[in-house]
């Protein structure tokens, strides 16, 4: 009897730690012993680790065995411990050789089946970077594991065919049970794939097409206020579908974190198209922000990373959801702290936000059909706080649609003539921002802005004056900027000129009724 050492990875939120698994096997009366601060679901390990061991052909010694996870220190959660555990027993016992510095990610089920876990990907991105690029996981989480560069990973099915690779002896193992999972289905009966939302399908609103367009330029976030029906919807959809492909460092992140949210449990490849989150307008702060008992797990500003938030109906939120998106709209993450542990999400999303005019949405234009007091359209807009909205950078009115516009509806320009204009335009960012360390022009610092990229004084006079009568705030002069060189790179303008500003500015008019 000796002792038995294996690896494993604690998970945080996207943040991974590597856990040494160490297992000795004592002189006294059975026992199984789990030490290092496991919550309950790693506790339970201890029956299903033995079961598993049992129905494997390789039970566990009838000894006292003690587990210990170290740094001890430090809380360890879930299941992915199973495999981990179960290895450091039996090579403890002898009946395995010691596995080296391989990570075990999987969880067991009582009948020796590996099975997939939740967040592999991070887990195995955080053992690579550690220096253990070896790894065994579930089969079934073998692609996902296999998109982190630089990875070793090998899949099994079972307990026993990890055994076997490790030395067990085959006569003493049970190979796999039969899988009772359903069989995939024909590909012939899947559902039709949803056709891709064109911005063809728009009629009219050609001043809110474009607001789009420059949006989705440079990573601007948005507010369309306009009466019900006049398209606000529709434009936010098809906002993703202007976007650029992820590259691989953003494609991972994306990957990393709906990997986390269970999303991918058999993601085969990165996720390169931008993502859209759109929650109800009931949804909680824990919903949206992220949070839950334990460890907080990502909500949908965090999915939406890389991509779109969209907040229909955005006056009817809780105040409190909608000013706590104010710090990742800075900052581009996300601290959530528990007493369970701090978990740190990243969160650069685009936010979109859509409201009628007032609670009846019948306050557009002359507004003679509203029926709502003063009062009630200053306590509808009022949730939709100062602070926020100084962090939207394109503010507009959406109009009624007229006949002329709805009868023209499908000959308008389609989304992949808008798409390869604003990769045009992102490409000139790369190239101009790449040395700063900045991707889209959302990201650059205000120093910047006024520094070297500052555009020549005759150009932005009517901005200085904006901000010399405090019709904008200083934070309002920056994404003004921001917005201008959005505007010049899709006309291929080398600096913002006095139109370009301009547009700039009149995108950020207050869309909020008084």
């Amino acid at each position: 009897m000796g002792l038995g050492r294996t690896y494993g990875v604690g998970l945080v939120g996207l943040e991974g730690r590597i856990v040494e698994v160490e297992a000795d096997i004592g002189q006294s009366l059975p026992a199984f012993i789990l030490l290092g601060l496991p919550d309950a679901s790693l506790n339970e390990s201890r029956d299903r680790v033995k079961s598993a061991a049992k129905n494997a052909g390789l039970p566990l010694s009838r000894r006292k065995i003690t587990v210990n996870l170290m740094p001890a220190d430090v809380h360890k959660r879930g299941s992915g411990f199973d495999l981990a555990i179960v290895m450091a027993a039996l090579a403890a016992a002898g009946d395995v050789r010691q596995t080296g510095r391989t990570v075990f990610l999987a969880e067991l089920g009582l009948d020796g089946r590996l099975r997939p876990l939740r967040g592999v990907l991070p887990s195995v991105m955080a053992a690579v970077e550690a220096g253990y690029p070896d790894i065994a996981v579930a089969a079934d989480n073998v692609a996902e594991a296999g998109l982190v560069p630089g990875a070793q990973v090998r899949g099994f099915a079972s307990l026993a065919e990890v055994a076997h690779t490790f030395g067990a002896r085959p006569d003493s193992l049970v190979f796999p049970v039969e899988d009772t999972r359903p069989a995939p289905g024909n590909p012939e009966d899947a559902p039709a794939v949803r056709p891709g939302l064109d911005l063809a399908d728009i009629a009219g609103q050609d001043e809110a097409r474009f607001a789009l367009e420059v949006a989705a330029a440079g990573a601007h976030h948005l507010l369309m206020t306009g009466p019900p029906g006049a398209g606000k919807t529709m434009l936010a959809e098809r906002l993703p579908g202007l976007l650029p492909d992820l590259p691989d460092g953003p494609a991972m992140e994306v990957t990393a974190i709906h990997s986390v949210s269970g999303q991918t449990s058999h993601c085969e490849s990165l996720i390169r198209r931008p993502p859209f989150e759109s929650p109800h307008h009931t949804a909680t702060a824990a919903a949206v922000i992220g949070g839950g008992s334990g460890v907080p797990r990502p909500g949908a500003a965090s999915r939406a990373h890389r991509g779109v938030l969209f907040l229909d109906e955005a006056p009817e939120y809780d105040a409190r959801v909608l000013d706590a998106l104010r710090q990742p709209l800075e900052s581009g993450r996300l601290v959530l702290h528990r007493a369970a542990g701090t978990a740190v999400y990243p969160a650069r999303f685009q936010l979109v936000l859509a409201a009628n005019p007032c609670p009846c949405g019948l306050a557009s234009g002359k507004g003679t059909e509203c029926t709502c007091t003063p009062q009630q359209r200053r306590r509808y807009f009022s949730r939709l706080s100062g602070p926020l909205l100084d962090r939207v950078d394109l503010q507009l009115e959406i109009r009624r649609v007229s006949l002329q516009d709805f009868a023209a509806a499908g000959t308008a320009e389609p989304s992949r003539h808008v798409a390869a204009r604003v990769a045009q335009a992102r490409d000139l960012q790369q190239e101009r921002l790449g040395p700063l360390g900045c991707d889209t022009n959302a990201e650059v610092p205000g120093a910047v802005l006024r520094g070297v990229l500052r555009p020549p004084r005759n150009s932005t006079a009517a901005l200085d004056r904006a901000l010399d009568r405090q019709t904008l705030t200083a934070r309002g002069y920056d994404r003004v900027l921001r917005v201008a060189w959005s505007v010049a790179d899709l006309a291929g303008h080398g600096y913002p000129d006095a139109d370009d500003i301009g547009q700039a500015l009149g995108f950020r008019q207050q869309a909020v009724a008084a």
